[in-house]
């Protein structure tokens, strides 16, 4: 089988002329904005950056608050690649890449709450704040039999709707949940985790099957190169580890 071009290769990936990217700022460990400068970065906006230049195209950010927003984007064609949390609900309309971060789904409680351990969640009378659409979200409406999900809007706002509504637990990603804990006073995370969030890069599946394997080829590359690596250090991200070389298992 023949090799696609360059040109043709760029063209499958931005069909419009640039190469539009989907970054979630509803995730802090991928993407963020400058208060000061309005700029956004982080991991994602890097390996979007990198790419880019590679197809050389201009990239162009489609930047959103949400993950639901981010999958959207691509769904309508109003972007060209983004960054996921891989799921199967998404994955009917997107192809992923193999993961190129991991990180940890918690579970944030009360000081005074009664809860000590993820494994007592999930009882009834029990209410969870989630993101909408958030991976967390999705993992959690297909595990959680007895307690009831509350949707914020978006990642961002589940801390503020899970004090707002007196809620008993909130979920999401660690690092937002220690920021907001922080910011708050009076909360406390649950040991350990009760999700492991596999992080890839995707594009719809409606595009050449050229290109979905390029991705996933440079994914592979940026991982084992350093790039993520460093990228995570140069953004002062922890608690995120680059992802092993393939697919989860």
């Amino acid at each position: 089988m023949t090799s696609p071009s360059p040109a043709t290769l760029a063209s499958d990936f931005a069909p419009g002329g640039s190469l539009r990217a989907a970054i979630n700022l509803g995730n802090p460990i991928l993407a963020n904005r400058d208060v000061a400068t309005g700029k956004v970065f982080g991991v994602s906006v890097d390996l979007a950056t990198a790419l880019a230049e590679r197809l050389g195209r201009k990239l162009d950010l489609v930047v959103v608050d949400g993950a639901a927003k981010s999958v959207a984007a691509i769904d309508t064609g109003t972007a060209d690649i983004g960054f996921f949390a891989i799921d199967p609900v998404r994955g009917a309309g997107i192809q992923f890449t193999p993961p190129y971060v991991n990180i940890e789904g918690a579970y944030l409680v009360r000081q005074d709450s009664k809860l000590k351990a993820n494994e007592e969640v999930d009882q009834a009378g029990h209410r969870i704040a989630v993101g909408n659409g958030s991976a967390y979200d999705l993992y959690l409406t297909r595990e959680i039999k007895s307690a009831q999900l509350v949707k914020a809007a978006t990642s961002q706002a589940v801390v503020d709707t899970f004090v707002g509504q007196n809620l008993e637990i909130a979920a999401g990603v660690r690092q937002q949940l220690e920021s907001d804990a922080k910011r708050l006073g009076g909360l406390r995370l649950l040991p350990g985790r009760f999700m492991v969030i596999h992080q890839a890069m995707g594009m719809g599946k409606g595009r050449s099957q050229a290109a979905h394997d390029y991705l996933s080829a440079y994914v592979e590359e940026m991982k084992a190169s350093g790039f993520v690596a460093n990228a995570l250090k140069r953004h002062g991200i922890e608690g995120a580890a680059v992802a092993p070389a393939g697919r989860p298992a």
